[in-house]
Order: structure tokens, then C-alpha cells, then sequence
């Protein structure tokens, strides 16, 4: 509850335009990103609330893992973030962009 309005806060925000550098994200799952509230902490090329998109493919979670982590977050593994509230995603919407970040350099 104490994350709340710190949510509600950066829902607020449109998120930044993504720099030119750097591997682009495939439209159908920033759509994902966008439906779900995660382009609002996370970004391709820079640290914005959470990490980088390329810092978490980085961590070598496997698909399992990363559904595991956006239900049920461990701040321990972030050190130095705003800690992730826990993330409800629909099962296949969370398949596919764990199995994007799996494959993500």
C-alpha cells in the first residue's frame, strides 16, 4: 500500500521516448509492456524506476523465473531500486515477454 500512490504517480507519466540506439523492442510486445504498466519502471537503454530491460535478460533468469519474479518480486535481487510491487499478469501475456526477455543480449 505504501507503493500505491508512487504507482498511481508514474502511471501518470507517459513514458519517455526510447533512445535510437540500442535493439528495438517488437511492437507486439511493447504492447504488452504498455497494457501491463511495465514501460512505466523499465526501459531499453536506461535505469528508469526498475532496470534496463537489457540488465534483467543480463541476470540469465529463465522464463519460468521471471513470471516467478513479476508475481512475486525479491528486492534483495535489485539492490538500489524502488522495490517491484507484485505484478498480476495474465499467463500468456507474461509467456511472451519473459520468453522476449530470455532472448534478449
Amino acid at each position: 500500500m505504501l507503493l500505491l500512490p508512487l504507482l498511481l504517480a508514474l502511471a501518470a507519466f507517459k513514458p519517455a521516448e526510447r533512445p535510437v540506439a540500442g535493439p528495438d523492442i517488437p511492437a507486439d510486445i511493447q504492447a504488452l509492456l504498455d497494457k501491463h504498466g511495465c514501460a512505466a519502471c523499465h526501459a531499453m537503454n536506461r535505469k528508469l524506476v526498475g532496470p534496463a530491460w537489457p540488465d534483467i535478460a543480463a541476470k540469465k533468469y529463465s522464463a519460468k523465473r521471471i513470471a516467478q519474479l513479476v508475481a512475486k518480486p525479491e528486492p534483495s535481487n535489485w539492490p538500489g531500486y524502488v522495490p517491484m510491487a507484485a505484478q498480476k499478469v495474465p499467463k500468456a501475456d507474461m509467456n511472451k515477454i519473459a520468453d522476449w526477455l530470455t532472448k534478449l543480449k
